[in-house]
């Protein structure tokens, strides 16, 4: 228990000793000193009365500013208001910076050179609305990936060929702030691949109208015909007993990877079915996979599958696409491995679901971590410069099936088109393609490109990928 401390008693001091009578004098005038502390008690006194009625002020209007969001709260239904929870958002982090400014406590500037920085790019799009995000990679093109094939295609064009690949890295020099960096791969996995170590394999994400004929037709330039399976380079379609193919999440690795080795099967195509990302990365294998523009890919497959008669009869490509929601950014579920309840993004980008932007951003940088594990990651627009990269990676030397144009099914709707040999690139491929914009209505063009806005911030972030593994040199493989 405190106890206070007792002041000793001041000790009286002795009476004055009277002194004589003296006459009266007339009151002396303040001293000089008195009336300077006068005037600093009458300063004290004013600052705290101006202080106190600061803080009433204040205190009115905030709550008058509380008052009011609750009543435009009420006034909506009890939905959110975004421009005022945006409003107050930017307050919190304004006093929040403030905050750790006067505490010294700024944090140190991001690294703009590596990974997580264009992470956060594509999270930070994938919260934006569709329109918005396809506005931003339109505009300022964040992965330089766009200005870049305008430019490759003017060139293959005015030139009449493929470049040389001195002339791809004058278009695209190795950067500085590198998407793969540090680099996420397996690379011993690769390696094991191409010392033919027994028992490994390519494992191939095959996304439908991509160019995963093409790959298939690679593999089967390059490996012993027993080591490929017959039906487009899917073992599965014979595990199945010829029920299904392409569908390799509903097999467990032990049983995937026992029948690869028993059948001395070397690749391993998955079409149908989402990379298993808790499972998949544990195989014996290197991984590839093939990009399109998003757009172009869908159209695709509407050509593929309606206008060319392969089970869609008839339909429109509006009809088309209100029927096909498993389509909706179909890359980024793919890669991120979601449930498949077709639809859920779109409900995500219309806001029909709550914390839309935070789940947008969770799928969108889930797919981009599986990604960039992928030991070769392909565009199909630049194809015809692959080659060096395959070889690299997987070590096939014969890469002109890259420059070739192979169609699935191909004898149930042939196309005269002169494009079975790709001499112009990315122009070649622009050619022989439906180009989104004249084909569709504009009211059609943007429903479907806000419906793949996802896939449109993933596919520049793997381009990007590509570009760099193919120009830089110090990564190793």
């Amino acid at each position: 228990m405190n106890r206070r401390t007792r002041q000793p008693q001041a000790e009286p001091e002795p009476a004055p000793v009277s002194a004589p009578k003296r006459s009266p004098r007339p009151p002396s005038k303040p001293k000089h000193k008195q009336i300077i502390s006068t005037n600093v008690l009458f300063l004290i006194v004013l600052a705290i009365v101006a202080g106190v009625y600061g803080l009433v002020v204040f205190g009115f209007y905030e709550h008058e500013e509380s008052t009011s969001n609750s009543q435009n709260n009420k006034n909506q239904g009890g939905k959110h208001n975004p421009a005022i929870e945006s409003k107050q958002e930017e307050r919190r982090m304004a006093k929040q910076e403030n905050n750790n400014n006067l505490r010294g406590g700024q944090q140190a500037a991001v690294d703009t050179t590596q990974y997580p920085f264009w992470r956060d790019l594509v999270v930070k799009l994938g919260t934006m609305s569709a329109a918005d995000a396809l506005r931003e990679l339109k505009e300022k093109d964040p992965f330089g990936v766009r200005a870049f094939e305008q430019a490759l295609l003017d060139q293959e064009t005015n030139l009449g060929r493929l470049l040389e690949h001195d002339e791809i890295e004058a278009l695209f020099p190795c950067p500085s702030s590198r998407i793969t960096l540090p680099d996420q791969r397996n690379l011993q996995k690769a390696r094991d691949f191409r010392n033919n170590k027994p028992g490994t394999f390519l494992f191939f994400q095959h996304l439908r109208k991509a160019g995963g004929t093409h790959f298939c037709s690679l593999a089967q330039a390059n490996l012993p015909k027993n080591n490929v399976a017959q039906y487009y380079c899917m073992p599965d379609m014979k595990w199945s007993g010829g029920k299904k193919a392409g569908y390799l999440h509903a097999w467990a690795n032990d049983e995937i990877t026992r029948r690869m080795a028993e059948e001395h099967s070397r690749i391993a195509g998955n079409e149908w079915d989402w990379f298993d990302v808790e499972h998949h990365f544990d195989l014996p294998a290197v991984f590839a996979t093939s990009f399109r523009l998003p757009l172009n890919r869908a159209l695709s497959q509407f050509r593929f599958e309606c206008v060319e008669d392969r089970g869609c009869k008839g339909l429109d490509v509006e009809t088309f696409w209100t029927r096909r929601e498993d389509l909706y950014n179909v890359y980024t579920q793919t890669f991120a491995d979601t449930p498949k309840t077709f639809g859920k993004l779109r409900k995500a980008y219309e806001g029909i679901v709550p914390d839309a932007d935070q789940r947008r951003a969770e799928i969108i940088g889930r797919a981009l971590d599986t990604v960039a594990k992928f030991n070769l990651v392909l565009s199909m627009e630049f194809l015809a410069y692959a080659g060096p990269l395959v070889d690299k990676v997987l070590g096939f030397h014969d890469t002109s099936p890259l420059t070739k144009r192979v169609r699935p099914h191909i004898n149930q709707a042939k196309r005269n088109d002169g494009q079975e040999v790709n001499a112009l690139g990315a122009a070649g491929i622009n050619k022989a393609s439906w180009d989104p914009e004249q084909y569709l209505s504009p009211a059609q063009y943007k429903i479907m490109s806000e419906h793949l806005a996802l896939d449109s911030i993933l596919t520049d972030a793997a381009r990007r990928m590509f570009l760099e593994r193919l120009i830089c040199t110090d990564l190793d493989e």
